[in-house]
């Protein structure tokens, strides 16, 4: 699991999350290209970026945009090896029946449409390169509907079944493509919103972080199309 030689690009990078995984990769000696919304969380989670990690301000539902961040990233690093579409969000709420137009919108487009972009841009440079490693998140609750949070657990489904078309789709390329499933991640913000849950039982941010690494890693050269769950000690 080490990455010295490789570029590893990180959608979601300045949040809980996106924080661990760039620390894994990072100490790892991985080159980042380090992607979020907006400019100043980056530099409040990274600084101003150095020879290894690159911060690259984009909204991902822009296309232009997304295809010229990585048009800059592999001017600068030559390549990008593995991605980690991270980015994503969670609402929950009314019942299905109940969800307007704005919150199926802004869950598919938080968790589903910013991973499409991403990997628009950046799978016909792993094709070209002879190879590379996707690892997406989708959600251990997507699994089944769960009351009020239909819109999410859709957007979440999707993405586990869009995993499975991509691995299906770019396995024969030496892409491996890759998701994983945590229940609910230990995080301030989720601390705070559960004030009587027990943390004890969610997912550190550092573990997901491990197994994202580890799925994408040669360790996992032969997983294709997997959704694994990472449940914490619950």
């Amino acid at each position: 699991m080490e990455f010295d030689d490789r570029c590893v690009m990180v959608t979601g990078a300045s949040g809980n999350l996106g924080r661990a995984v760039e620390r894994v990769f990072a100490a790892r000696g991985a080159t980042l290209v380090l992607v979020g919304s907006r400019a100043e969380p980056l530099r409040r989670a990274f600084g101003d970026g150095d020879a290894r990690r690159m911060l690259a301000p984009v909204n991902l539902l822009d296309t232009a945009g997304v295809a010229a961040t990585v048009g800059a990233a592999l001017a600068r690093f030559g390549r990008i090896d593995v991605l980690c579409n991270l980015a994503g969000g969670f609402r929950m709420g009314p019942r299905a029946h109940d969800t307007g137009d704005d919150d199926w919108n802004a869950m598919f487009d938080l968790n589903v449409r910013t991973l499409l972009h991403a990997s628009a841009a950046v799978v016909p440079g792993m094709i070209a390169a002879g190879g590379g490693r996707i690892v997406n998140v989708g959600a251990f609750a997507a699994q089944k509907g769960v009351a009020r949070m239909g819109a999410y657990v859709a957007a979440k489904a999707a993405v586990i079944r869009i995993t499975e078309t991509m691995s299906a789709e770019l396995r024969d390329a030496a892409i491996n493509v890759n998701c994983v499933l945590p229940t609910i991640i230990d995080t301030p913000e989720n601390r705070a919103a559960m004030p009587d849950a027990d943390p004890a039982r969610w997912v550190a941010p550092g573990d997901l972080a491990n197994v994202i690494a580890y799925l994408a890693s040669d360790t996992a050269r032969a997983v294709h199309g997997a959704a694994l769950p990472v449940t914490g000690l619950g």
